[in-house]
């Protein structure tokens, strides 16, 4: 079994910013009457004062105001399928796991289009609430561990090394930047 980080790994850029530009585009005032509080909450965050889950929160408000949801993640993918890296489609397998930051229902899609399993931060689709914990960092892990108890990744892709816990736990590590895969620095 191989996981993989998503954003910036095997998508590029960015999932959850280019969806909210793409919201931006097609629901204008949804999300432009998010934008003030979003601002002060992102200055906030920048100065320490502010957890990241309370910002994404923000950041997500603006779906309460998009007719359908579901119809515009599926519009979303279809526009944007292209950027997933080809790197990880020659080798793509079925028991792939994609544990991400990102919403599960942003992801959940194309996942399922992909065949691989999907772990991701699990938020209402029509608030921007999370519910548990942003994964990201050691919840990753927690969350892999939660669903595959004593399983060990073979391999761990991720531009991040903010993903040093999946590395740790994985056989392998590789860090992507820009779909170039290199490998992990200080992995034993």
């Amino acid at each position: 079994m191989n996981t993989y980080d998503f954003d910036k790994t095997i998508f590029y850029p960015d999932s959850s910013a280019t969806f909210f530009r793409y919201c931006l585009r097609r629901y204008p005032f949804a999300v432009i009457k998010t934008l003030p509080y979003s601002l002060w909450l992102t200055i906030r965050y920048a100065f320490g004062t502010l957890e990241t889950k309370r910002l994404k929160q923000q950041l997500f408000s603006f779906l309460a105001d998009i007719p359908d949801v579901d119809g515009t993640v599926t519009d979303f993918w279809r526009a944007n399928r292209f950027r997933i890296g080809q790197w990880y489609l020659d080798q793509k397998q079925s028991d792939d796991v994609i544990i991400s930051a990102s919403p599960e229902f942003l992801l959940r899609p194309l996942c399922e289009e992909l065949g691989v399993h999907l772990i991701g931060t699990q938020m209402d689709k029509h608030s921007g609430v999370i519910s548990g914990n942003n994964c990201h960092d050691v919840e990753k892990v927690s969350r892999f561990q939660a669903q595959f108890p004593d399983v060990r990744p073979h391999a761990f892709y991720s531009d991040s090394l903010s993903d040093s816990p999946m590395a740790a736990l994985s056989c392998q590590a590789y860090l992507v930047k820009k779909h170039q895969i290199l490998p992990w620095p200080n992995q034993k």
